[in-house]
């Protein structure tokens, strides 16, 4: 925990034994685990499926019990409710209401936290901004693809402006935009100081935030430290120079075979990694203004998310090479203006509306520049009126 003055969580002999219906141990799903989470920091909890990552965030959220051993959370028990405020929670599966909108489950989730009304449309409205979905605010989730049902729970995650983020498996559904949107999140999040606790067995989602990690099997901690202590390859160096002509490349290595004789070595060019070309060949379709019904790539941070007084950061989390439009949503009808294809079903109201979707007049009124009815208008209706009840 080096850098970090607080511990946010620590973990001491943390056991976690679930028995069958006659109280036998039937599994040991957390074997004496002992951790510490710094203040400020990007922590990673590793592992397979089954080793315990989900049951150890279940203990660390006042969801389980340990069986021994204590875990706190800013030196409180993980089931006080103070604590429980200053915590994000994304789960491993996104439970949501499926007949509510999005922009609905924000605003049920910010009055779990007691957040007045006028709060939690302004923040619903700059996550659904900042995680893609401010097209699909109006969409029952229900509808939504696994990966949006994702941007939607992270959305939530964060409605309260936690200081602890706790994400189990963040990147689950996600598509490789998705997963460098979330990525950069995770880092600005740490630039503003909160602490997020990333579990996921994508090792390379983890490698590219997080400052410690710890891995687990069976339970128990088999590795932890920091990724340059756990990943560093003592044994061999790599040389990084601009491209050489035949000539060069040659004489390089006649010197190389001269002063390392007997070792093994090769040349070869470097490679992006796949996640890099498929995220150019993305932005390339989207500088092409090729059409997708699928979620937006992320907009700007939260507003509420920066700090006091520091300007809101207006870069994208990825940077969008073309803005795209919304279709305008059509005029609103007025009084005066029915609906083409829609049929008055009334006579009294066939009568009374006559001509005026036609009408010049002002809108919100009857034919007539003082917003009553003309005579010629009423003695129609009149005539009208009479024939129908005198041929009844």
């Amino acid at each position: 925990m080096d850098g970090h003055s607080e511990a946010v969580v620590k973990s001491v002999g943390l056991t976690k034994v679930f028995r069958d219906f006659w109280g036998r141990p039937k599994a040991k799903a957390v074997n004496d685990l002992d951790f510490e989470v710094g203040d400020g920091e990007v922590f990673g909890l590793l592992g397979p499926n089954g080793s315990g990552k989900s049951t150890t965030i279940k203990m660390l959220l006042g969801l389980l019990y340990p069986s021994s051993g204590k875990i706190s959370v800013y030196g409180c028990p993980p089931d006080d409710v103070r604590t429980k405020r200053r915590i994000g929670y994304l789960p491993e599966e996104s439970y949501l209401y499926k007949y509510l909108t999005a922009e609905e489950t924000l605003d049920f989730f910010g009055a779990l936290f007691n957040l007045s009304s006028a709060e939690r449309r302004s923040r619903s409205v700059q996550l659904l901004d900042m995680v893609g979905l401010s097209h699909a605010a109006k969409r029952q989730v229900g509808e939504f693809s696994k990966g949006m049902q994702r941007r939607i729970g992270i959305a939530q995650a964060m409605i309260n402006d936690p200081d602890l983020l706790i994400l189990d498996e963040p990147t689950s559904g996600l598509d490789p935009l998705g997963c460098r949107e979330i990525k950069d999140l995770i880092l600005f999040l740490k630039k503003r100081g909160k602490t997020v606790i990333v579990s996921s067995h994508l090792l390379s989602d983890v490698e590219d935030v997080c400052d410690r990690v710890v891995i687990l099997y069976g339970g128990k901690i088999r590795a932890s430290g920091t990724l340059d202590e756990l990943l560093l390859v003592s044994g061999e160096s790599r040389l990084k120079m601009p491209t050489l002509g035949p000539r060069e490349t040659e004489t390089m290595l006649r010197v190389l075979r001269e002063n390392l004789k007997g070792e093994e070595f090769s040349i070869e060019h470097p490679k992006r990694s796949l996640e890099e070309f498929f995220l150019e060949v993305v932005q390339k379709a989207k500088s092409e203004k090729i059409e997708t019904f699928g979620a937006h790539g992320g907009g700007t941070i939260a507003e509420y998310l920066s700090g006091p007084g520091e300007s809101i950061e207006k870069e994208r989390i990825l940077e969008k090479l073309a803005e795209e439009k919304e279709p305008e949503a059509p005029a609103a009808r007025t009084m005066a203006q029915p609906e083409p294809e829609e049929k008055s079903d009334g006579i009294l109201s066939d009568l009374l509306v006559g001509d005026r979707a036609a009408s010049p007049e002002a809108e919100g009124t009857m034919p007539g520049a003082d917003g009553a009815a003309n005579k010629d208008d009423l003695d129609k209706a009149d005539e009208k009126l009479s024939k129908l009840l005198g041929g009844k």
